[in-house]
């Protein structure tokens, strides 16, 4: 950083920085700037789309060039006596970033978590660079679910650089916003880098709104029985793990800018700015608290209402069980019961000549009577065992 201070004309109203830069990265595609320059593309770029999206110089608050490429950004930038350049990427390739480490004077710790992502939401100052990763969140409607992007911030005295890897904050929006209001975007790279904590704080409203929505439906689905609300419950909960993982941090990382605003001179108006930011992610954070504190008593609520209606379906099933049983004896009861005149018709309807009383006077009465006894024994037996 000193080697290009040294190239470049001293400012005469320099601000000494709040926040140290960290490695830059290409500006999203979502990122195009008022009036758009010839790097500008849409939010969702093909495969192989430029890792620039847009890069800007800007003076007192306006903007006064547009370089195309991350040469002449360097070279417009070195020329400016008081300017700040405004850089955004989008996936940026090693190559890219390592210009940039070399032209700003990066630390390699903070270009090689810029490249591989992945990273907690963190503030962390390398000499005069201020590295910043931040979670952005987005509601998407059609499959109800959260989607999590991640940015990477570098802001040093002269220079801002984006990097995302998602699509998943559109920072285009940030930089039209910047650009309409001249008087704070004077202000510098810490200006800036206010507005992009403010609109990723911002998105998580959207998000808010949708889990509350989901949390409502899924309460309403519990009681009625749905046998896949277990599945949402458990989705919906590791979603507010990952929410809670991007604005938890982000109270800590607040805190401390605002505690270091006496030390690096901060505008009293970014002063301001940074409380309101840093109201609404501890408001955010604690509704994300207490999203998930209302998914676990639901997830309770819903293993009960499933324990007590396999309860009672096991205890239909037993009653349907004994039911049963209970038809089982009858029907094996009189079974039984017709199977003794059966027998005894059967052996005397054998045709054999021998037989000792065939030519009996009294055998068909006395058959009569012993199926009559045998039948009435049977049915007193079953009687007194309940069985009919």
């Amino acid at each position: 950083m000193a080697e290009r201070r040294d190239r470049r004309p001293s400012s005469p109203q320099k601000r000494t920085s709040w926040l140290r830069p960290a490695a830059p990265s290409p500006a999203s595609p979502g990122e195009p700037a008022s009036p758009p320059s010839p790097s500008t593309e849409p939010a969702d770029a093909p495969a192989n789309h430029r890792s620039v999206v847009e890069a800007a110089l800007y003076r007192d608050g306006h903007r006064v060039a547009s370089p195309a490429t991350l040469a002449e950004t360097f070279r417009q930038l070195r020329e400016q006596c008081d300017g700040m350049a405004w850089i955004g990427l989008h996936r940026p390739t090693e190559a890219e970033l390592h210009s940039l480490a070399a032209e700003f004077d990066l630390h390699p710790l903070a270009v090689e978590d810029a490249l591989e992502a992945h990273q907690r939401p963190k503030l962390e100052r390398y000499g005069d660079t201020l590295f910043v990763v931040l979670r952005a969140a987005r509601y998407l409607d059609a499959p109800e679910e959260v989607d999590f992007g991640e940015l990477h911030v570098f802001v040093g005295p002269d220079f801002l650089i984006t990097v995302r890897h998602a699509a998943a904050p559109d920072l285009s929006a940030v930089r039209r916003r910047m650009e309409e209001t001249p008087d704070l975007l004077k202000l510098g790279p810490e200006a800036v880098l206010y507005a992009i904590l403010d609109a990723v704080v911002d998105g998580y409203a959207p998000v808010v709104d949708g889990v509350q929505t989901d949390i409502d439906e899924i309460e309403t689905e519990v009681f009625r029985g749905d046998p896949e609300v277990s599945r949402r419950i458990y989705e919906l909960s590791r979603e507010m793990v990952e929410f809670q993982r991007a604005t938890r941090p982000l109270v800590g990382m607040l805190h401390g800018l605002m505690a270091g605003f006496a030390k690096y001179g901060t505008d009293e108006e970014l002063q301001r700015y940074l409380r309101d930011v840093a109201d609404h992610v501890t408001h955010t954070s604690e509704r994300v608290d207490g999203f998930r504190q209302a998914l676990t008593e639901i997830l309770t609520v819903n293993a009960t209402l499933v324990t007590q209606q396999q309860n009672a379906e096991m205890r239909a099933l037993a009653e349907a069980g004994f039911e049963q049983n209970e038809e089982i004896k009858k029907i094996s009861s009189w079974a039984a019961i017709l199977f003794a005149p059966t027998l005894v018709g059967t052996i005397y309807g054998m045709n054999f000549e021998d037989m000792p009383e065939l030519k009996w006077a009294g055998g068909y009465p006395f058959a009569i009577v012993l199926m009559a006894v045998v039948c009435t024994s049977l049915y007193v037996i079953f009687k007194k065992r309940d069985w009919l």
